[in-house]
């Protein structure tokens, strides 16, 4: 977990560390075989935790810490059902993770991927100036115009992406939220005057899909919100728009975002996240699109981050075991 955090674990003299030295994932083989008699258990969202697990390490089991602000790669009911509490690690990603859904927004809509390959492949010299080459759609709003951002899932992050866009020139934002979630009206007010915005308001998916020029996924994975953006979503954007997600990949249909960007339903994609990673291979549908910019799941991926998170999820663990309360739980 780095040169900075680890010391939080190595210098105490009243823990048994055992730790997986190698920087890649976990083999579950050796993760089952070494759980045996933890107290607490430090996991990343790659490793899978479920009854499995739980069995293998034994009744003593206090607590499990992810280095993660999302849990689906945890069986919740089981962990609930066996009273070990739950950390993670919210708040000190939502900076990391609004930038890339910034980058994201504006090499899809300025076609990146498309002119980066002109130069990259060395084809550069065989195009001539045009007024149209290379061009774009523009995330800023003009003289003329007005901007509408669009989000699924209205948490830190999409606050932060928000705020991120107001000198971009934004005028309205839309989100769908959770539909057993509260109005949250005095907050949107409060936002729009805060963002000098003309409206924070929560829609219908179908509202949101057809008036937003940029729509950012930032909802949690899971059964509720899967292929949440299909088909249907994405033909009702404009053909003018692009689509962000930074969440989870599950919450987007890969097979209709593919056929949206073929058909030209919308402008182009960023993505951070794709159903079925890391094995998405050259051939994917998604990565042979040119107006489809993926990235390998890097919205967290800033030295201060991970250094913040690696220490939070440290913290969650020690202070389980001490039996205090923990900096970042997860409560059922």
């Amino acid at each position: 977990m780095g040169p900075e955090v680890m010391p939080l674990l190595e210098n105490r003299n009243d823990i048994d560390l055992v730790l997986w030295q190698q920087d890649c994932a976990c083999d579950r083989k050796w993760f089952l075989e070494n759980v045996q008699g933890a107290t607490a258990i430090i996991v990343m969202f790659g490793d899978k935790v479920d009854s499995e697990l739980f069995e293998a390490a034994g009744p003593q089991l206090r607590v499990v810490s992810t280095m993660s602000v999302g849990y689906d790669h945890i069986d919740v009911k089981e962990i609930s059902k066996r009273k070990i509490k739950l950390g993670y690690t919210p708040d000190v990603l939502s900076d990391a993770v609004a930038d890339i859904c910034i980058m994201l927004a504006l090499m899809a809509g300025r076609n990146a991927r498309e002119s980066m390959a002109v130069v990259n492949e060395g084809k550069w010299p065989n195009y001539s100036w045009a007024p149209f080459l290379f061009c774009g759609r523009q995330l800023s709003s003009t003289a003329t115009s007005q901007r509408t951002v669009g989000f699924i899932g209205f948490g830190r992050i999409a606050h932060a992406t928000l705020a991120r866009l107001i000198p971009f020139g934004y005028t309205h934002c839309l989100y769908l939220a959770n539909p057993s979630s509260a109005p949250a009206t005095a907050r949107d007010a409060a936002l729009a005057a805060q963002h000098h915005l003309q409206s924070v308001q929560r829609v219908d998916a179908d509202t949101l899909a057809a008036t937003s020029d940029v729509v950012f996924v930032l909802a949690p994975g899971g059964a509720a919100t899967e292929h949440l953006v299909g088909a249907r979503f994405l033909r009702r954007m404009k053909p003018t728009a692009v689509l962000v997600n930074a969440s989870r990949g599950t919450l987007v249909d890969s097979d209709a975002l593919a056929t949206a960007l073929r058909e030209r339903w919308i402008w182009g994609a960023g993505l951070d996240v794709v159903t079925g990673e890391p094995n998405i291979a050259a051939d994917h549908p998604l990565v042979k699109e040119p107006r489809c910019v993926v990235v390998p799941h890097i919205g967290s991926a800033t030295i201060e981050t991970r250094i913040d998170m690696a220490t939070l999820a440290v913290n969650n663990a020690l202070a389980a075991i001490a039996g205090e309360a923990m900096p970042a739980s997860v409560e059922f």
